[in-house]
């Protein structure tokens, strides 16, 4: 009975344990809270507080341009490929053995250069040959008009039949026949032993050959010896879109040759500047487009045959227009608009009519004038009436830094 008793208050207090230990984590959880709302609000009001402890609303660092007075190129691009005016495949026109080639494989070569030799001696030969049936004919001739002149005399005294005469008088015919068939014998040969020296027609730089000295070469043969290629001037080929052929053909201008700008095909610096020199006089059906040429000088050797490059041909020019860079015109659902700076650093949303342009530049027809600054950068995060910062930078006379907003052409 007794150890019934005793065990009555140890299991009373195990309840008591358990709350005090859940009102004790309570306790915790609530001070950390109330802990970590004090120490976020001490963080922003550390943060947005400044001089007596006003809040400032953060700014945009934006760039800048000024608009200014300009001239903007109106021209048509597309993309071409550098074709040489003149390629020519070097064959032999004979057939025999190569005795020499004295080029260097990727020189420059003029005309009338001496590509290839071929063995001269059968032509020789041959010359002399057909030479010498030449001088026995024309001997033969010669004995054939002496017999002739007697029996003409021999018939006037009706001292030969007049048969023999006319016999003899078709003898001399066929001599004379023979000389004339003799001396192109002697021609062609004469043109072979020449087509033994193989000469480049025209100038250009040549290619890697396509034969080694010592080989036997056929006449007429479709592996060529060397290809040589015109370099200079040189030509590119591009594609007009159909809308600005009207634009082109009524420059007056058109027949003197537009001006015309190579660019590398990744773009960068222009490679060469050259001169439409004609368009095809047909419009591709399936493409929408004129062929045109142009014509550039290539001394530099600046462009290469078959090169892929950018043409950009000069069609007017716009004067004193408004111009601002490319990136400060954005598109709104009223039309496009620009950000312009006002006195107190903030912006206003402005309505423009843009003209023709460039990849850089574009031109205002109406909403902007010249000397106002619009934003070139960060403009995708401004609203009408936001205020700006602009990037400080160094003055000229090295004394610190300074507030201020960039030129015509890039940010601030």
């Amino acid at each position: 009975m007794s150890r019934t008793l005793e065990s009555q208050p140890a299991r009373a207090s195990r309840p008591r344990r358990t709350w005090r230990t859940l009102v004790g984590v309570l306790l915790v959880v609530v001070g950390a809270v109330v802990v970590a709302l004090m120490l976020a609000r001490c963080a922003a009001s550390g943060a947005g507080a400044g001089g007596g402890g006003r809040f400032v609303r953060p700014t945009i660092t934006v760039g800048t341009a000024t608009a200014a007075i300009g001239d903007v190129p109106i021209t048509v691009s597309a993309l071409g490929t550098v074709t040489p005016e003149t390629t020519v495949s070097v064959i032999s026109r004979v057939t025999g053995q190569v005795n020499a080639i004295p080029f260097k494989e990727g020189q420059v070569v003029g005309k009338g250069a001496l590509i290839a030799l071929i063995d001269p001696s059968p032509f020789e030969a041959a010359l002399k040959q057909a030479q010498g049936t030449l001088d026995h004919d024309r001997a033969s001739l010669a004995g054939a008009q002496v017999d002739l002149a007697r029996y003409k005399t021999l018939v006037g005294q009706n001292s030969i039949a007049r048969q023999t005469y006319e016999d003899q008088a078709a003898t001399v015919n066929q001599d004379a026949a023979q000389i004339e068939s003799d001396e192109g014998v002697v021609a062609t040969a004469k043109l072979n032993l020449q087509w033994t020296r193989i000469i480049s027609p025209v100038s250009g730089r040549i290619g890697i050959r396509q034969l080694d000295a010592g080989n036997q070469v056929a006449a007429d043969s479709s592996t060529p010896i060397a290809i040589v290629t015109q370099m200079d001037p040189i030509d590119v080929i591009f594609a007009i879109p159909e809308d600005s052929i009207p634009a082109i053909l009524r420059h007056p201008n058109y027949g003197a040759g537009l001006p015309v700008t190579a660019y590398a095909r990744t773009g960068g610096a222009a490679l060469a500047a050259g001169a439409l020199a004609t368009i095809d006089n047909v419009v591709d059906t399936t493409t929408g487009t004129v062929k045109g040429k142009a014509r550039f000088a290539n001394g530099g050797g600046q462009l290469f045959p078959n090169q892929f490059v950018n043409v950009t041909v000069l069609v007017d020019t716009l004067r004193r227009q408004v111009v601002v860079p490319a990136t400060a015109v954005r598109h709104g659902p009223q039309g496009d608009f620009v950000y312009v700076l006002q006195p107190d650093r903030t912006v206003r949303v402005r309505l423009v009519t843009t003209g023709p342009g460039t990849a850089e530049q574009v031109s205002i027809a109406s909403g902007l004038e010249a000397g106002e600054i619009v934003i070139t950068e960060g403009g995708d995060r401004l609203r009408d009436g936001a205020e700006v910062t602009l990037p400080r930078r160094r003055s000229s006379g090295g004394g610190g830094d300074s507030g201020g907003y960039g030129a015509f052409g890039g940010g601030g």
